[in-house]
């Protein structure tokens, strides 16, 4: 009786729904969503972090691979030849420590800017210029910031918020 971590794929946009009925008929699920700001407040405060799909834990030999796949919000288990392919529990925990990381960071790391503060590109095109942190663009772990262009001209720039560092002054 060994139970094995197997990717299934859901409905379009019913990745909640299927989250929560694997869950009522006690099935492990690891459901990796990342946070993100919204525009409106009353939508998703979360994105699937691989839309589509879902993971479960379950041993096929005991429970049904096609209960499963007929379970209201699955389309089917990833399968190769016709038989659905483990995922392997390291996989697993690195992606929920991966997730667990992105979610971190992406709230203390916009939290403590304040429009004004000098940030440092990390990457991207404008890597290793210096900006002033303007603001967040909502729902998209997105930023704007100013950069100094010639003779001064401030430009707007929106760019990735992991794109981005504050600047230690020392």
């Amino acid at each position: 009786m060994t139970a094995f971590w197997y990717a299934i794929r859901s409905k379009p946009n019913k990745e909640d729904f299927l989250a929560r009925q694997l869950e009522a008929a006690d099935v492990p699920v690891f459901y990796p969503r990342l946070r993100v700001t919204p525009v409106n407040p009353r939508s998703r405060k979360f994105k699937p972090y691989f839309p589509g799909y879902l993971f479960i834990q379950a041993d096929l030999d005991i429970f049904n691979a096609s209960t499963l796949q007929w379970m209201p919000g699955a389309a089917n288990l990833v399968s190769f030849g016709g038989e659905p392919s483990p995922v392997p529990e390291q996989l697993i925990s690195i992606l929920q420590k991966r997730v667990t990381e992105i979610n971190a960071s992406s709230r203390t790391r916009l939290s403590d800017l304040k429009p004004g503060d000098p940030i440092l590109i990390k990457d991207g095109l404008f890597a290793g210029y210096e900006a002033i942190f303007d603001g967040t663009v909502s729902g998209q772990e997105r930023v704007r910031v100013l950069l100094n262009f010639l003779q001064k001209r401030q430009v707007s720039v929106e760019l990735g918020s992991s794109q981005i560092s504050r600047v230690k002054r020392g």
